[in-house]
């Protein structure tokens, strides 16, 4: 018997995340997922009306089809999931991933093969369908998270259940701030640096993309960027676990980048092209249920009291037109148990310690959005 939560979850993503109707045609791509999970979501897609399409991998095969890659071979590929994602109007990501280092040993040149004749599938999802993303819990999850199994599956379902709509009338007040604002500063332990967004806008992020979600992103004007930041949050990029991540940065762009132990690999990954040492995404992450790292993006991003300043691709609706192949969310905690810090907007102190002190942000703070 299915597990209510599962269902709850699957009306979530299909009623609220991409309010699927007898219009759409669904793509749901799942990796290492258990079929009564991926049956559960199909169920509730076809009670809305839509066609459903399935596509099923996992990261044990996609490792074997990234060694030795070939330029022809990787058109091939993405040639044929390109055809998939044009039928489809919606999508839904289910990423089980039972090894997060399953791709840990594959040789950067091939990754980077891969990640330049996907990207144009990628931005077809991103601009072209109603998407949600999300990971499923697991054993190697739960490992992650130093958790037992059976309470990060409590804590997954917790989090990912969240009163999304409760979520989105919060978000206003920081929309609106982030879309009349030019300067942003950000400081804290190994952090100094600044930037513009002026311009750009913003896009509060509240279960209709990304599940968990809890964050608004906007984007730095792409020369605008200078200074030092110094990530606390470790991050696992194409397989590989880095730590400390710093970076220095000039005129928008990154000329030094360092990571405990992992210099070359950090270094490789940036230079998969020139937009990787430019930045596409600045954001800031607020759900009440996540405080602490469990080296998975989708959770970390959204951590209560961070903040993510991203390398790579921009997104089209928010963005500065910087293109790459690459899309790396790296994670600043700024809560007083992870060091502090501080993020100022124009001049005005808009979060200290992790928590927001403009009186109409206040209702972001973890103790407002649990009430």
């Amino acid at each position: 018997m299915i597990d209510k939560r599962v269902t709850d979850l699957a009306n979530v993503l299909v009623n609220y995340s991409i309010e699927l109707s007898e219009k759409d045609t669904l793509l749901l791509h799942a990796f290492d997922v258990d079929d009564d999970v991926i049956a559960e979501i199909i169920r509730v897609a076809k009670l809305a009306g839509a066609n459903v399409m399935l596509r099923k991998e996992s990261a044990v095969v996609r490792r074997e089809m990234l060694f030795g890659l070939t330029e022809e071979n990787a058109a091939i590929i993405a040639d044929n999931e390109m055809h998939e994602m044009k039928l489809a109007t919606a999508y839904i990501g289910l990423r089980g991933w039972r090894n997060v280092t399953e791709l840990s040993d594959v040789p950067a040149d091939k990754m980077s093969l891969w990640n330049s004749h996907y990207r144009d599938v990628l931005n077809q999802r991103v601009n072209d369908t109603k998407w949600v993303v999300l990971r499923w819990p697991n054993p190697s999850m739960a490992q992650l998270a130093s958790m037992s199994t059976r309470s990060f599956e409590d804590f997954y379902f917790r989090v990912c259940n969240f009163d999304y709509a409760k979520l989105a009338e919060a978000a206003k007040p920081l929309k609106h701030l982030m879309d009349n604002t030019d300067e942003v500063c950000i400081k804290g332990n190994g952090t100094d640096i600044t930037f513009s967004i002026k311009g750009i806008g913003s896009m509060p992020c509240v279960g209709e993309r990304n599940i968990p979600d809890g964050e608004c992103y906007s984007c730095p004007v792409k020369n605008s960027v200078n200074g030092t930041i110094q990530y606390n949050v470790p991050s696992v990029y194409n397989g590989i676990e880095f730590n400390n991540v710093r970076l220095v940065v000039k005129e928008g762009k990154i000329v030094e980048a360092y990571a405990d132990g992992k210099d070359k690999e950090i270094n490789e990954v940036f230079d998969t092209d020139e937009g990787a040492r430019y930045f596409g995404e600045f954001a800031i992450g607020f759900n009440p249920e996540i405080l602490y790292p469990m080296k998975d993006i989708l959770f970390d991003e959204k951590i209560a009291g961070s903040l993510h300043l991203t390398p790579g691709k921009a997104y089209e609706d928010v963005g500065n037109g910087n293109v790459s192949a690459i899309h790396w969310d790296l994670v600043l905690i700024q809560r007083a148990d992870y060091g502090g810090g501080e993020i100022w907007m124009d001049g005005k102190l808009v979060r200290k310690d992790g928590l927001f002190v403009l009186p109409e942000l206040q209702c972001l703070n973890p103790e407002e959005l649990k009430k």
